[in-house]
């Protein structure tokens, strides 16, 4: 059963992660409706939880295969990627905290080879409190895990400002998991409940949480 998942997850997430940056492209797609090869955050860190899930039964029920390192370290390099591009705009953060304004925003995607911006800051609904908070929880949980992800002090305190950054989500109008903002599709924001909930869960998670620790 483990080599049968194995096989999925290595010719559908796998081979299609790029080998210097670690990302995922949402999709192989370049349609009328735009080019979606790009690295969105919220779909590579959903899309890397079945390699994660998988690296955890090898280690459970095949402890020495080195499958288990490898799917492991694959999590790591993605993890870390979107760890890099958003460190990239640590000025972002800053700006935000003080102004909630959606121009200030982290970016929602990356380009999948560079780990760059891809868009401008206004032509694109950046503001999506779920995806940083979404990357904030798994980030919690996989270390909870045993995963090295984060290596310096730098780190920690730029993921520090990330927990201040969706702290007031609950009062932040954002353009949510769909990226729309308001519901009829204005292109205006929202505070949206699926933002609201995965920061709660988010800060919950991080909570006195030490990633040093052995």
């Amino acid at each position: 059963l483990l080599e049968k998942h194995y096989n999925n997850v290595e010719s559908i997430i796998l081979s299609r992660q790029d080998p210097i940056t670690g990302l995922l492209p949402a999709s192989t797609a370049i349609n009328l409706h735009g080019d979606y090869t790009d690295a969105w955050v919220r779909d590579n860190v959903y899309s890397i939880l079945c390699v994660w899930g998988l690296s955890l039964s090898y280690k459970k029920y095949q402890p020495d295969h080195s499958r288990a390192y490898i799917l492991s370290q694959s999590v790591v390099k993605l993890m870390r990627g979107l760890l890099m591009a958003m460190m990239r705009q640590s000025h972002k953060v800053e700006r935000f905290k003080h102004s909630l304004d959606p121009i200030d925003a982290l970016h929602a995607k990356y380009g999948t080879s560079t780990g760059l911006e891809v868009v401008e800051d206004h032509e694109w609904g950046h503001l999506q409190l779920d995806a940083t908070s979404i990357f904030l929880l798994q980030l919690a949980q996989m270390s909870a895990s045993g995963l090295q992800i984060i290596y310096t002090k730098d780190e920690v305190n730029f993921v520090q400002n990330l927990v201040h950054y969706i702290s007031r989500a609950y009062c932040t109008p954002d353009y949510g998991i769909w990226e729309r903002g308001n519901k009829i599709n204005h292109g205006t924001t929202e505070i949206n409940c699926s933002s609201v909930g995965m920061a709660k869960a988010a800060l919950e998670a991080l909570d006195g949480f030490n990633f040093f620790r052995k």
